[in-house]
Protein backbone atom coordinates (compact mmCIF):
# COMPACT_ATOMS: atom_id res chain seq x y z
CA UNK A 1 0.00 0.00 0.00
CA UNK A 2 2.89 2.51 0.96
CA UNK A 3 4.25 1.85 -2.47
CA UNK A 4 1.15 2.50 -4.43
CA UNK A 5 0.82 5.67 -2.29
CA UNK A 6 4.36 6.45 -3.16
CA UNK A 7 3.91 5.98 -7.16
CA UNK A 8 0.92 7.86 -7.01
CA UNK A 9 2.47 10.98 -5.17
CA UNK A 10 5.25 10.70 -7.83
CA UNK A 11 2.75 11.01 -10.33
CA UNK A 12 0.73 13.71 -9.10
CA UNK A 13 3.93 15.71 -8.70
CA UNK A 14 5.16 15.05 -11.96
CA UNK A 15 2.22 16.27 -13.36
CA UNK A 16 2.13 19.35 -11.67
CA UNK A 17 5.62 20.32 -12.34
CA UNK A 18 4.49 19.69 -15.49
CA UNK A 19 1.76 21.94 -15.60
CA UNK A 20 3.19 24.72 -14.04
CA UNK A 21 5.53 24.87 -16.35
CA UNK A 22 3.78 25.43 -18.81
CA UNK A 23 1.62 28.11 -17.64
CA UNK A 24 4.80 29.72 -16.64
CA UNK A 25 6.46 29.32 -20.18
CA UNK A 26 3.03 30.64 -21.87
CA UNK A 27 3.26 33.66 -19.78
CA UNK A 28 6.94 34.24 -20.06
CA UNK A 29 8.13 33.25 -23.74
CA UNK A 30 5.92 36.54 -25.13
CA UNK A 31 7.10 38.61 -22.19
CA UNK A 32 10.52 37.90 -22.74
CA UNK A 33 10.10 38.29 -26.84
CA UNK A 34 8.34 41.50 -26.50
CA UNK A 35 10.86 43.27 -24.29
CA UNK A 36 14.07 42.00 -26.08
CA UNK A 37 12.64 41.93 -29.29
CA UNK A 38 13.40 39.27 -31.95
CA UNK A 39 16.77 40.14 -32.55
CA UNK A 40 17.82 39.65 -28.75
CA UNK A 41 15.37 37.16 -28.02
CA UNK A 42 16.73 35.27 -31.46
CA UNK A 43 20.05 35.25 -30.37
CA UNK A 44 19.20 33.68 -26.79
CA UNK A 45 17.56 31.21 -28.28
CA UNK A 46 20.72 30.53 -30.76
CA UNK A 47 23.17 30.27 -28.07
CA UNK A 48 20.85 28.40 -25.49
CA UNK A 49 20.94 25.90 -28.52
CA UNK A 50 24.40 25.27 -28.61
CA UNK A 51 24.27 25.46 -24.81
CA UNK A 52 22.28 22.58 -25.72
CA UNK A 53 24.84 20.29 -26.79
CA UNK A 54 26.23 20.11 -23.29
CA UNK A 55 23.66 17.34 -22.91
CA UNK A 56 26.25 15.28 -24.35
CA UNK A 57 28.61 15.86 -21.31
CA UNK A 58 26.31 13.75 -19.12
CA UNK A 59 27.85 10.55 -21.13
CA UNK A 60 24.19 9.12 -20.33
CA UNK A 61 25.39 8.55 -16.78
CA UNK A 62 22.05 10.67 -15.64
CA UNK A 63 20.08 7.70 -16.23
CA UNK A 64 22.65 5.42 -15.07
CA UNK A 65 23.18 6.80 -11.18
CA UNK A 66 19.15 6.81 -10.71
CA UNK A 67 18.48 3.34 -11.56
CA UNK A 68 21.88 1.96 -9.75
CA UNK A 69 21.14 4.21 -6.93
CA UNK A 70 17.53 2.40 -7.06
CA UNK A 71 18.87 -1.07 -6.63
CA UNK A 72 21.49 -0.48 -4.16
CA UNK A 73 19.14 1.27 -1.86
CA UNK A 74 16.75 -1.52 -2.03
CA UNK A 75 19.54 -3.98 -0.93
CA UNK A 76 20.57 -0.96 1.21
CA UNK A 77 24.41 -1.83 -0.06
CA UNK A 78 25.43 2.22 1.36
CA UNK A 79 29.16 1.41 0.19
CA UNK A 80 28.11 0.52 -3.56
CA UNK A 81 25.43 3.22 -3.56
CA UNK A 82 28.10 5.91 -2.60
CA UNK A 83 30.67 4.69 -5.03
CA UNK A 84 28.21 5.18 -8.03
CA UNK A 85 27.54 8.41 -6.78
CA UNK A 86 31.34 9.33 -6.05
CA UNK A 87 32.71 8.23 -9.82
CA UNK A 88 29.80 9.53 -11.64
CA UNK A 89 30.07 12.85 -9.43
CA UNK A 90 33.69 12.70 -10.36
CA UNK A 91 33.27 12.56 -14.04
CA UNK A 92 30.69 15.35 -13.60
CA UNK A 93 32.89 17.63 -11.98
CA UNK A 94 34.96 16.77 -15.25
CA UNK A 95 32.69 17.29 -17.88
CA UNK A 96 31.67 20.62 -15.99
CA UNK A 97 35.73 22.02 -16.34
CA UNK A 98 35.42 20.90 -19.93
CA UNK A 99 32.19 22.90 -20.49
CA UNK A 100 33.92 26.05 -19.35
CA UNK A 101 36.67 25.53 -21.15
CA UNK A 102 34.57 24.77 -24.52
CA UNK A 103 32.18 27.88 -23.42
CA UNK A 104 35.53 29.86 -23.62
CA UNK A 105 35.99 28.94 -26.83
CA UNK A 106 33.11 29.38 -28.11
CA UNK A 107 32.98 33.23 -26.69
CA UNK A 108 36.04 33.74 -28.50
CA UNK A 109 34.88 32.36 -31.60
CA UNK A 110 31.27 34.47 -31.27
CA UNK A 111 31.76 36.98 -34.09
CA UNK A 112 32.34 34.06 -36.48
CA UNK A 113 29.52 32.27 -34.94
CA UNK A 114 26.31 34.80 -36.74
CA UNK A 115 25.83 38.08 -37.33
CA UNK A 116 24.68 39.23 -34.05
CA UNK A 117 23.42 42.97 -35.03
CA UNK A 118 23.16 45.63 -32.64
CA UNK A 119 24.02 43.47 -29.52
CA UNK A 120 27.34 44.21 -28.26
CA UNK A 121 30.03 40.73 -28.63
CA UNK A 122 31.30 42.00 -24.77
CA UNK A 123 27.50 40.81 -23.70
CA UNK A 124 27.17 37.72 -26.23
CA UNK A 125 30.64 36.65 -24.61
CA UNK A 126 29.68 37.15 -20.71
CA UNK A 127 26.14 35.27 -21.73
CA UNK A 128 28.34 32.42 -23.53
CA UNK A 129 30.84 31.97 -20.74
CA UNK A 130 27.70 32.22 -17.47
CA UNK A 131 26.12 29.49 -19.32
CA UNK A 132 29.25 27.38 -19.46
CA UNK A 133 29.29 27.77 -15.92
CA UNK A 134 25.29 27.26 -15.52
CA UNK A 135 26.88 24.07 -17.39
CA UNK A 136 29.53 23.16 -14.84
CA UNK A 137 26.54 23.77 -12.17
CA UNK A 138 23.73 21.55 -13.45
CA UNK A 139 26.73 18.36 -14.11
CA UNK A 140 27.93 18.60 -10.59
CA UNK A 141 24.36 19.14 -9.16
CA UNK A 142 22.37 16.65 -11.08
CA UNK A 143 23.92 14.10 -9.03
CA UNK A 144 21.95 14.93 -6.00
CA UNK A 145 19.13 15.01 -8.24
CA UNK A 146 19.59 11.64 -9.66
CA UNK A 147 19.94 10.33 -5.90
CA UNK A 148 16.66 12.06 -5.32
CA UNK A 149 15.16 9.88 -7.78
CA UNK A 150 16.63 6.84 -7.21
CA UNK A 151 15.32 6.41 -3.90
CA UNK A 152 11.65 7.22 -5.45
CA UNK A 153 11.76 10.95 -4.07
CA UNK A 154 10.44 12.37 -7.30
CA UNK A 155 7.78 14.37 -5.42
CA UNK A 156 10.92 16.43 -3.18
CA UNK A 157 12.84 16.21 -6.56
CA UNK A 158 9.83 18.13 -8.92
CA UNK A 159 9.03 20.34 -5.92
CA UNK A 160 12.75 21.95 -6.27
CA UNK A 161 12.60 22.04 -9.83
CA UNK A 162 8.93 24.15 -9.36
CA UNK A 163 10.42 26.36 -7.28
CA UNK A 164 12.89 26.66 -8.96
CA UNK A 165 11.18 27.93 -12.42
CA UNK A 166 8.56 30.06 -9.79
CA UNK A 167 11.74 31.63 -8.77
CA UNK A 168 12.83 32.06 -12.60
CA UNK A 169 9.18 33.79 -13.28
CA UNK A 170 9.84 36.14 -10.81
CA UNK A 171 12.98 37.59 -11.02
CA UNK A 172 12.69 37.42 -14.77
CA UNK A 173 9.18 39.84 -14.07
CA UNK A 174 11.47 41.95 -11.68
CA UNK A 175 14.74 42.45 -13.46
CA UNK A 176 14.66 41.80 -16.92
CA UNK A 177 14.69 44.85 -19.43
CA UNK A 178 15.94 46.03 -22.65
CA UNK A 179 19.59 47.17 -21.70
CA UNK A 180 21.40 44.34 -20.96
CA UNK A 181 18.52 42.00 -21.60
CA UNK A 182 20.96 38.72 -22.76
CA UNK A 183 22.93 39.06 -19.73
CA UNK A 184 20.27 40.00 -17.34
CA UNK A 185 18.59 36.58 -18.45
CA UNK A 186 21.73 34.23 -18.29
CA UNK A 187 22.60 35.86 -14.80
CA UNK A 188 18.89 34.53 -14.00
CA UNK A 189 19.31 31.69 -15.23
CA UNK A 190 22.96 30.39 -13.45
CA UNK A 191 21.17 31.57 -9.97
CA UNK A 192 18.00 29.42 -10.29
CA UNK A 193 20.34 26.67 -11.75
CA UNK A 194 22.60 27.00 -8.30
CA UNK A 195 19.43 27.42 -6.28
CA UNK A 196 18.13 24.24 -7.60
CA UNK A 197 21.04 22.10 -6.70
CA UNK A 198 21.30 22.91 -3.97
CA UNK A 199 18.42 22.63 -2.70
CA UNK A 200 18.90 18.89 -4.05
CA UNK A 201 21.86 18.20 -2.37
CA UNK A 202 19.72 19.11 0.79
CA UNK A 203 17.44 16.46 0.24
CA UNK A 204 19.88 14.11 -1.12
CA UNK A 205 21.83 13.86 2.35
CA UNK A 206 18.78 14.63 4.70
CA UNK A 207 16.78 11.41 2.65
CA UNK A 208 19.72 8.92 2.20
CA UNK A 209 21.87 9.65 6.07
CA UNK A 210 24.36 6.94 5.02
CA UNK A 211 25.39 9.10 1.37
CA UNK A 212 28.44 10.43 1.49
CA UNK A 213 30.68 12.31 -1.16
CA UNK A 214 34.64 12.09 -1.11
CA UNK A 215 37.70 10.71 -2.40
CA UNK A 216 37.54 7.29 -0.30
CA UNK A 217 34.55 6.15 -1.80
CA UNK A 218 35.91 6.72 -5.11
CA UNK A 219 35.95 3.07 -6.83
CA UNK A 220 36.37 3.20 -10.54
CA UNK A 221 35.50 -0.54 -10.91
CA UNK A 222 31.96 0.60 -10.86
CA UNK A 223 31.84 1.77 -14.41
CA UNK A 224 32.32 -2.22 -15.69
CA UNK A 225 28.89 -2.80 -14.13
CA UNK A 226 27.17 0.37 -15.30
CA UNK A 227 29.53 0.93 -18.22
CA UNK A 228 26.51 -1.01 -21.21
CA UNK A 229 23.39 0.90 -20.07
CA UNK A 230 24.81 4.29 -20.11
CA UNK A 231 26.52 3.81 -23.52
CA UNK A 232 23.22 3.35 -25.12
CA UNK A 233 21.49 6.27 -22.71
CA UNK A 234 24.71 8.32 -24.19
CA UNK A 235 23.31 6.92 -27.73
CA UNK A 236 20.09 8.22 -26.73
CA UNK A 237 21.68 11.35 -25.46
CA UNK A 238 23.12 12.43 -28.55
CA UNK A 239 20.55 11.43 -31.05
CA UNK A 240 18.03 13.84 -28.40
CA UNK A 241 20.15 16.61 -28.84
CA UNK A 242 20.37 16.46 -32.78
CA UNK A 243 16.70 16.57 -33.07
CA UNK A 244 16.09 19.14 -30.32
CA UNK A 245 18.75 21.77 -30.65
CA UNK A 246 20.37 21.55 -34.13
CA UNK A 247 17.62 23.30 -35.83
CA UNK A 248 17.74 26.35 -33.87
CA UNK A 249 21.39 26.51 -34.33
CA UNK A 250 21.29 25.81 -38.19
CA UNK A 251 18.37 29.04 -38.98
CA UNK A 252 20.86 31.28 -37.26
CA UNK A 253 24.15 30.05 -38.94
CA UNK A 254 22.35 30.16 -42.66
CA UNK A 255 20.30 33.28 -41.78
CA UNK A 256 20.17 35.26 -38.52
CA UNK A 257 18.93 34.66 -34.84
CA UNK A 258 16.18 36.86 -35.28
CA UNK A 259 15.14 34.29 -38.28
CA UNK A 260 15.19 31.81 -35.51
CA UNK A 261 12.18 33.46 -33.53
CA UNK A 262 9.13 32.32 -35.70
CA UNK A 263 10.53 28.46 -36.34
CA UNK A 264 10.94 28.38 -32.27
CA UNK A 265 7.13 29.89 -31.41
CA UNK A 266 5.62 26.50 -33.24
CA UNK A 267 8.57 24.40 -31.85
CA UNK A 268 7.70 25.88 -28.63
CA UNK A 269 3.99 24.98 -29.34
CA UNK A 270 4.44 21.80 -30.16
CA UNK A 271 7.03 20.60 -27.05
CA UNK A 272 3.87 22.30 -24.61
CA UNK A 273 1.76 19.76 -26.77
CA UNK A 274 4.26 16.78 -26.69
CA UNK A 275 5.15 17.11 -22.79
CA UNK A 276 2.16 15.39 -21.07
CA UNK A 277 1.61 13.15 -23.50
CA UNK A 278 5.13 11.40 -23.80
CA UNK A 279 4.73 10.87 -19.59
CA UNK A 280 2.23 8.25 -20.63
CA UNK A 281 5.82 5.95 -22.55
CA UNK A 282 7.95 7.10 -19.34
CA UNK A 283 5.48 5.96 -16.80
CA UNK A 284 4.59 2.31 -18.55
CA UNK A 285 8.33 1.73 -18.62
CA UNK A 286 8.59 0.70 -15.02
CA UNK A 287 5.61 -1.47 -14.87
CA UNK A 288 6.34 -3.30 -18.86
CA UNK A 289 9.78 -4.15 -16.75
CA UNK A 290 7.57 -5.82 -14.19
CA UNK A 291 5.21 -7.17 -16.41
CA UNK A 292 8.08 -9.02 -18.51
CA UNK A 293 9.90 -10.00 -15.62
CA UNK A 294 6.79 -12.08 -14.10
CA UNK A 295 6.01 -13.93 -18.16
CA UNK A 296 2.67 -11.68 -18.54
CA UNK A 297 2.90 -11.22 -22.02
CA UNK A 298 -0.99 -10.87 -22.48
CA UNK A 299 -0.67 -8.14 -19.47
CA UNK A 300 1.94 -6.23 -21.38
CA UNK A 301 0.62 -6.09 -24.99
CA UNK A 302 -2.55 -4.53 -23.31
CA UNK A 303 -0.73 -2.33 -21.66
CA UNK A 304 1.21 -0.87 -24.53
CA UNK A 305 -1.76 -1.19 -26.88
CA UNK A 306 -3.64 1.04 -24.16
CA UNK A 307 -0.76 3.44 -24.33
CA UNK A 308 -0.74 3.82 -27.94
CA UNK A 309 -4.29 4.46 -28.00
CA UNK A 310 -4.40 7.47 -25.68
CA UNK A 311 -1.42 8.69 -27.46
CA UNK A 312 -3.14 8.96 -30.51
CA UNK A 313 -6.29 10.38 -29.50
CA UNK A 314 -4.59 12.79 -27.88
CA UNK A 315 -1.91 14.21 -30.04
CA UNK A 316 -4.54 13.76 -33.36
CA UNK A 317 -6.90 15.44 -31.13
CA UNK A 318 -4.32 18.92 -30.27
CA UNK A 319 -3.26 18.65 -34.52
CA UNK A 320 -7.40 19.28 -35.41
CA UNK A 321 -7.32 22.19 -33.00
CA UNK A 322 -3.98 23.40 -33.99
CA UNK A 323 -5.42 22.66 -37.57
CA UNK A 324 -8.45 24.97 -37.37
CA UNK A 325 -7.58 27.54 -34.21
CA UNK A 326 -4.09 27.45 -34.78
CA UNK A 327 -3.37 30.82 -36.36
CA UNK A 328 -5.60 32.18 -33.49
CA UNK A 329 -3.66 30.87 -30.68
CA UNK A 330 -0.56 32.33 -32.05
CA UNK A 331 -1.86 35.81 -32.52
CA UNK A 332 -3.72 35.75 -29.20
CA UNK A 333 -0.63 34.29 -27.77
CA UNK A 334 2.63 36.31 -29.07
CA UNK A 335 0.87 38.67 -31.18
CA UNK A 336 0.57 39.39 -35.09
CA UNK A 337 3.40 39.07 -37.46
CA UNK A 338 4.00 35.39 -37.52
CA UNK A 339 2.05 33.99 -40.07
CA UNK A 340 4.73 31.08 -41.26
CA UNK A 341 4.85 29.48 -37.27
CA UNK A 342 1.17 28.19 -37.96
CA UNK A 343 2.68 26.08 -41.10
CA UNK A 344 5.61 25.16 -39.54
CA UNK A 345 3.83 23.83 -36.15
CA UNK A 346 1.25 21.86 -38.26
CA UNK A 347 4.79 20.26 -39.78
CA UNK A 348 6.43 19.41 -36.47
CA UNK A 349 3.24 18.63 -34.94
CA UNK A 350 1.63 16.35 -37.89
CA UNK A 351 5.10 14.24 -37.23
CA UNK A 352 4.13 13.70 -33.98
CA UNK A 353 0.68 11.93 -34.44
CA UNK A 354 3.48 9.21 -35.66
CA UNK A 355 6.18 9.70 -32.71
CA UNK A 356 4.54 9.67 -29.29
CA UNK A 357 2.13 6.70 -29.96
CA UNK A 358 5.09 4.67 -31.27
CA UNK A 359 7.27 6.20 -28.15
CA UNK A 360 5.10 4.26 -25.79
CA UNK A 361 6.45 1.25 -28.01
CA UNK A 362 10.20 2.28 -27.44
CA UNK A 363 9.58 2.85 -23.59
CA UNK A 364 7.82 -0.39 -23.33
CA UNK A 365 10.77 -2.04 -25.23
CA UNK A 366 13.23 -0.32 -22.74
CA UNK A 367 11.25 -1.58 -19.63
CA UNK A 368 12.03 -5.02 -21.19
CA UNK A 369 15.79 -4.25 -21.22
CA UNK A 370 15.73 -3.74 -25.23
CA UNK A 371 17.91 -0.84 -25.56
CA UNK A 372 20.20 -1.53 -28.09
CA UNK A 373 18.48 -1.75 -31.57
CA UNK A 374 16.09 1.07 -30.54
CA UNK A 375 18.97 3.40 -29.38
CA UNK A 376 20.61 2.81 -32.59
CA UNK A 377 17.28 3.40 -35.00
CA UNK A 378 17.06 7.02 -32.89
CA UNK A 379 20.22 8.59 -33.84
CA UNK A 380 19.99 7.19 -37.39
CA UNK A 381 17.02 9.67 -37.31
CA UNK A 382 18.75 12.04 -35.34
CA UNK A 383 21.39 12.26 -38.17
CA UNK A 384 18.89 11.87 -41.27
CA UNK A 385 17.26 15.09 -39.20
CA UNK A 386 20.55 16.90 -39.38
CA UNK A 387 21.34 16.16 -43.11
CA UNK A 388 18.13 16.71 -44.81
CA UNK A 389 17.43 19.59 -42.76
CA UNK A 390 20.95 20.98 -44.12
CA UNK A 391 19.70 20.16 -47.63
CA UNK A 392 16.02 21.89 -47.40
CA UNK A 393 17.12 24.99 -45.45
CA UNK A 394 18.79 25.94 -48.46
CA UNK A 395 15.61 26.58 -50.92
CA UNK A 396 12.87 26.12 -48.55
CA UNK A 397 14.35 28.18 -45.66
CA UNK A 398 12.32 27.68 -42.20
CA UNK A 399 9.76 25.30 -43.49
CA UNK A 400 12.44 23.41 -45.15
CA UNK A 401 14.31 22.79 -41.67
CA UNK A 402 10.64 21.92 -40.24
CA UNK A 403 10.61 18.75 -43.20
CA UNK A 404 14.01 18.40 -42.15
CA UNK A 405 12.83 17.19 -39.32
CA UNK A 406 9.37 15.53 -39.75
CA UNK A 407 10.39 13.21 -42.43
CA UNK A 408 12.93 11.46 -40.55
CA UNK A 409 10.78 10.95 -37.80
CA UNK A 410 8.04 9.40 -40.17
CA UNK A 411 10.15 6.86 -41.73
CA UNK A 412 12.15 5.78 -38.79
CA UNK A 413 9.26 5.85 -36.25
CA UNK A 414 6.62 3.79 -38.58
CA UNK A 415 8.89 2.49 -41.43
CA UNK A 416 11.33 0.73 -38.69
CA UNK A 417 10.79 1.55 -34.66
CA UNK A 418 6.60 0.24 -35.09
CA UNK A 419 7.37 -2.90 -36.79
CA UNK A 420 10.39 -3.82 -34.92
CA UNK A 421 8.08 -3.02 -31.80
CA UNK A 422 5.68 -5.35 -32.69
CA UNK A 423 7.23 -8.31 -33.50
CA UNK A 424 8.77 -8.17 -30.48
CA UNK A 425 5.80 -7.65 -28.90
CA UNK A 426 3.82 -10.19 -31.23
CA UNK A 427 1.30 -7.62 -31.97
CA UNK A 428 -0.51 -8.03 -35.72
CA UNK A 429 -1.22 -4.97 -37.73
CA UNK A 430 -5.20 -6.21 -37.23
CA UNK A 431 -4.89 -6.01 -33.23
CA UNK A 432 -2.94 -2.60 -33.57
CA UNK A 433 -5.78 -1.42 -35.96
CA UNK A 434 -8.65 -2.84 -34.42
CA UNK A 435 -7.34 -2.33 -30.40
CA UNK A 436 -5.38 0.96 -30.57
CA UNK A 437 -6.36 2.67 -33.48
CA UNK A 438 -10.33 1.83 -34.18
CA UNK A 439 -11.47 3.05 -30.67
CA UNK A 440 -10.45 6.83 -31.45
CA UNK A 441 -11.79 6.82 -35.04
CA UNK A 442 -15.06 8.25 -33.61
CA UNK A 443 -14.03 10.45 -30.91
CA UNK A 444 -11.81 12.39 -33.63
CA UNK A 445 -14.05 12.67 -36.30
CA UNK A 446 -16.91 14.33 -33.43
CA UNK A 447 -14.15 16.77 -32.76
CA UNK A 448 -13.41 17.44 -36.54
CA UNK A 449 -16.58 18.16 -36.75
CA UNK A 450 -16.81 20.17 -34.01
CA UNK A 451 -13.92 22.35 -34.97
CA UNK A 452 -15.48 22.72 -38.71
CA UNK A 453 -18.34 23.69 -37.45
CA UNK A 454 -17.79 25.87 -34.45
CA UNK A 455 -16.27 29.37 -36.58
CA UNK A 456 -20.00 29.01 -38.41
CA UNK A 457 -21.81 29.64 -35.63
CA UNK A 458 -19.45 31.77 -33.39
CA UNK A 459 -16.70 34.57 -34.00
CA UNK A 460 -13.55 32.99 -32.81
CA UNK A 461 -11.71 36.26 -31.11
CA UNK A 462 -8.04 36.83 -30.78
CA UNK A 463 -9.11 36.38 -26.76
CA UNK A 464 -7.82 33.85 -24.36
CA UNK A 465 -11.37 33.33 -22.52
CA UNK A 466 -12.44 32.59 -26.43
CA UNK A 467 -9.29 29.89 -27.10
CA UNK A 468 -10.14 28.22 -23.73
CA UNK A 469 -13.76 27.90 -23.80
CA UNK A 470 -13.05 26.33 -27.97
CA UNK A 471 -10.59 23.95 -26.44
CA UNK A 472 -13.24 23.04 -23.19
CA UNK A 473 -15.81 22.01 -25.49
CA UNK A 474 -13.49 20.34 -28.11
CA UNK A 475 -11.98 18.05 -25.22
CA UNK A 476 -15.38 17.27 -23.86
CA UNK A 477 -16.28 16.18 -26.98
CA UNK A 478 -13.78 13.68 -27.97
CA UNK A 479 -13.28 12.45 -24.21
CA UNK A 480 -17.11 12.23 -23.41
CA UNK A 481 -17.44 10.61 -27.16
CA UNK A 482 -14.38 8.40 -26.20
CA UNK A 483 -15.70 7.51 -22.94
CA UNK A 484 -18.99 6.13 -24.71
CA UNK A 485 -17.66 4.32 -27.19
CA UNK A 486 -15.22 2.56 -24.78
CA UNK A 487 -18.06 1.90 -22.23
CA UNK A 488 -20.06 0.81 -25.26
CA UNK A 489 -17.75 -1.62 -26.39
CA UNK A 490 -16.70 -3.27 -22.92
CA UNK A 491 -20.27 -3.88 -22.45
CA UNK A 492 -20.37 -5.40 -25.93
CA UNK A 493 -17.57 -7.45 -24.93
CA UNK A 494 -18.94 -8.79 -21.74
CA UNK A 495 -22.35 -9.99 -23.59
CA UNK A 496 -19.83 -11.63 -25.95
CA UNK A 497 -17.79 -13.45 -23.09
CA UNK A 498 -21.37 -14.13 -21.03
CA UNK A 499 -23.06 -15.88 -24.47
CA UNK A 500 -19.97 -17.89 -24.99
CA UNK A 501 -20.14 -19.00 -21.13
CA UNK A 502 -23.64 -20.13 -21.97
Amino acid sequence: MNQRRSVKTNLIANWLNHGVSLLIGVFLMPYVLHILGDAQYGSWIFINAIAGYSGLLYLGFGQTISRYVAHYHAKQDWKRLNHVSNVIFAIYLGMGLLAIITAGIIAWLAPHLSDWGSISLFEIRMVILILGLNVFVGLAGSVFGGVLMGIQRFDIERSVNLTGGILRLILTVLFLKAQWGLLTIAVIFFAVTLVENLGNLFFAFRQVKTFRIGPKYMDWSILKECGSFSGYAFIDAIAWTLIEATDSILIGIFFSPAAIVPYYIALRLTQFINMPIAQIGKVFMPRAGELHANGNHHALQKLVLNGVSLSFLLVTGFFIGVYFFGNTLITTWIGPGYPQSHLILMILLGARIIALPVSTFRSVLYGMGNVKVPSLIYMGEAAANLILSLILIQSLGLVGVALGTAIPILIAEMGIILPYAMKKLNITTSQLLRTAIGPTVAPLLVLLGYSYYLPHFFEIRNSWYTLVGVAAGGGIFLIGTWFVFAKGTMLLNRAGSKSLST
